[in-house]
């Protein structure tokens, strides 16, 4: 933890020596700066509730002290004695359509008779290491769209890069540059079938961000984003394929690396297919590369668009899914998961707009992200097809792990309404641990010639 409070403030320091130089012009007044913390959140929402008591006001999200450890880096659920206030329904969705999202509602008349929503009081609970507040602080108004808002500039590997936020390309880039930190991870993915018959794509995952590198010198690579290993771990027919990633800040002055390693050909390969639309890990051509985490990558390929700030039935504080006892196969059903293990909370969102940009190519001719405002992470996401037929429905479910003080998602969905099928990734319940934030990786761990020693069976 000192080792990134030391990072983050070293980069805000950065960031404020380019600034008193006159590199780059402020695009927020000192008025508004002044705002983060006061009447908004340090990370620029809005701290009061809303005018109907509905959404609280944010006071600082959930301590290490609102639950227990239960081994293997699994937490409780700190609102495991609460029912819910009321269950949207096929039937009634209509009286709550105000706080709903065009995708959302498609669930309902897609699967009337199983899809629920069970509403919950709503709980703010994201909070962030003090380090991260400082850092917004000192960095607000510095970071730079450049390429037509494709590429970031002036941003030295710092969190939320436009807490006060101006346009639909900002909006976006405050979930690619959202507060993370090396993580380890053993995961599932799974396709149900129809009938809801599925095969689990056992997952497991390295991530690593250059500040908070020990072997990583900030100043030869200035535009990465973040290392990325993935290796698939089951069923045996896959077991040993291995991908590779170097994310950058701006993909357009350098384009994403990827690589992967093949366990039946025994060789490493560039897998420039590893972006955009190309299809997701063995997610038989349920998702595009872009749809992990709910969206990642260069934004060039869309003309971003913000609609603005709205209240919406959110999936949130899924607690649910994060317990050792929950089962697979509890939650994996025919159509969608389980809403008996889903919980909804009414939250302020930012919702973007993203159309193709003329010229260029995506199976998802737009795309609308639902962003929490209190994380900038993506809550909801429908995706339309070149028809303009609504496709696609994300659901990240969000959960806030109140220990490390850093939220993720228990489970991503994306639903294919034209298909009836969907995938689901990202839960661990059944895992050998919870997701590990003790991970300290070395760059070598991230290089093409650790891809074969990384795919041995």
């Amino acid at each position: 933890m000192m080792q990134m409070q030391k990072t983050l403030l070293g980069a805000g320091g950065l960031a404020l020596s380019l600034l008193a130089s006159s590199v780059m012009a402020q695009s927020l007044t000192q008025d508004e700066i002044n705002q983060l913390g006061n009447n908004l959140t340090p990370i620029g929402a809005e701290k009061a509730g809303n005018a109907a008591g509905t959404i609280p006001e944010w006071t600082g999200g959930l301590g290490p002290d609102a639950g227990k450890m239960i081994g293997d880096n699994f937490q409780s659920n700190p609102f495991a004695d609460e029912q819910p206030e009321f269950v949207i329904t096929a039937q009634n969705y209509q009286q709550y359509s105000e706080n709903l999202t065009p995708g959302q509602v498609a669930m309902f008349e897609r699967y009337p008779e199983t899809y629920q929503m069970p509403v919950y009081k709503s709980h703010r609970s994201v909070g962030y290491p003090q380090a991260v507040y400082d850092q917004v602080k000192q960095t607000a108004g510095q970071a730079k769209l450049v390429n037509g808002g494709d590429g970031l500039d002036n941003f030295s590997h710092g969190t939320f890069a436009f807490p006060i936020p101006k346009s639909g390309a900002e909006v976006v880039w405050n979930h690619n540059t959202r507060y993370r930190v090396n993580i380890k991870r053993w995961y599932m993915q799974a396709m149900p079938q129809t009938n809801g018959s599925y095969t689990l794509i056992k997952l497991e995952e390295e991530v690593g961000y250059p500040q908070l590198m020990d072997d990583v010198d900030e100043s030869t690579i200035p535009n990465t984003l973040l290392f990325f290993k993935q290796r698939v771990n089951a069923p045996s027919r896959l077991a040993g394929n291995v991908l590779l990633v170097h994310d950058t800040l701006d993909q357009l002055k350098e384009p994403r690396m990827a690589w992967v390693y093949n366990a039946g050909q025994r060789r490493v390969r560039r897998a420039p297919q590893v972006a955009y639309d190309g299809p997701g890990t063995a997610s038989d051509g349920m998702r595009t590369s872009d749809n992990f985490a709910m969206y990642n990558g260069a934004p060039d390929r869309y003309d971003w668009k913000m609609i603005g700030k709205k209240e919406i039935y959110v999936p949130y504080n899924s607690y649910k899914m994060t317990q050792r006892e929950v089962k697979y196969d509890d939650v994996l059903k025919a159509g969608h998961i389980n809403p008996e293990h889903t919980r909804f909370e009414l939250h302020r969102v930012w919702e973007v707009q993203g159309n193709v940009k003329a010229g260029q190519r995506h199976i998802y001719a737009q795309r609308n992200f639902f962003m929490d405002e209190d994380s900038w992470q993506i809550n909801l996401a429908d995706h339309y097809d070149g028809r303009g037929t609504l496709w696609r429905v994300g659901e990240g479910h969000i959960a806030f792990n109140y220990v490390e003080k850093i939220p993720g998602y228990s489970i991503e969905t994306l639903y294919d309404l034209l298909a009836g099928r969907y995938i689901a990734l990202g839960m661990y319940t059944e895992e050998v641990s919870a997701p590990q934030f003790d991970f300290e990786p070395s760059y070598n761990q991230f290089t093409p010639a650790a891809l074969r020693s990384s795919g041995i069976r």
